[in-house]
């Protein structure tokens, strides 16, 4: 049985995900994949992406990995990452495509740049592209959060964001011309809009707590 299975559904650089993980992962083994028995056969699932949503919405059935990554998030610790998480989502701006719906609520675009203005004058830009602070935002810290300072900056690159439709979803959020929802939980499944394989030791240890945690 694979201990980690990535998953691969053509969008994205996973090579950088899987060194990282494999980094972190202690001997156990770690498998890009693009095969549902091997995923449905994995202890614990990353479920990572980048590039535009119809895209990647498109590219999961066509590939035929859509159920077995339905199957994954409900049932094994399961990590979505950038557009891993938005897809678990119901709905998105980008594209106006719906989601996998896993969890409540949709992926909106940041505001035109012209009316963030940066705190030294000036206007952010879009996409949010850089590292920045993640605010934990639960009340008892998360497992796979653990030995994270609150306020540690991770990498992000992205121009769309979740808005959960229940507030406990929330594990992390990010302040960029407004304050968005840059982590959330629900049971076995953790997802970041950040780039933990690009962030470092905070983001190589997220990935260690992911790769021991027991939901």
């Amino acid at each position: 049985m694979t201990d980690v299975a990535i998953i691969d559904y053509g969008m994205g650089n996973l090579r950088s995900v899987s060194k990282a993980i494999e980094h972190v992962a202690q001997g156990r083994s770690v498998v890009v994949t693009s095969d549902p028995d091997v995923v449905a056969t994995a202890e614990r699932v990353v479920f990572p992406g980048q590039g535009a949503m119809p895209d990647c919405m498109r590219e999961l059935a066509v590939r035929g990995v859509r159920e077995a990554v339905l199957q994954a998030a409900a049932s094994k610790p399961f990590l979505g990452i950038c557009i891993g998480q938005q897809m678990l989502f119901e709905h998105s701006e980008e594209g106006d495509v719906a989601g996998l719906g896993i969890l409540p609520g949709r992926v909106v675009r940041f505001p035109a740049a012209e009316t963030m203005p940066a705190a030294g004058g000036g206007h952010l830009k879009v996409p949010h592209m850089g590292w920045n602070e993640v605010r934990q935002t639960a009340s008892t810290s998360h497992p796979v959060l653990a030995g994270i300072p609150d306020g540690e900056r991770f990498y992000f690159v992205h121009s769309y964001y979740v808005v959960p439709g229940a507030a406990q979803l929330t594990l992390g959020e990010t302040d960029y011309g407004l304050r968005f929802t840059s982590a959330v939980a629900r049971d076995n499944i953790v997802a970041v809009q950040f780039h933990p394989e690009k962030s470092a030791a905070a983001g190589l240890k997220l990935l260690e707590n992911f790769i021991h945690w027991r939901p």
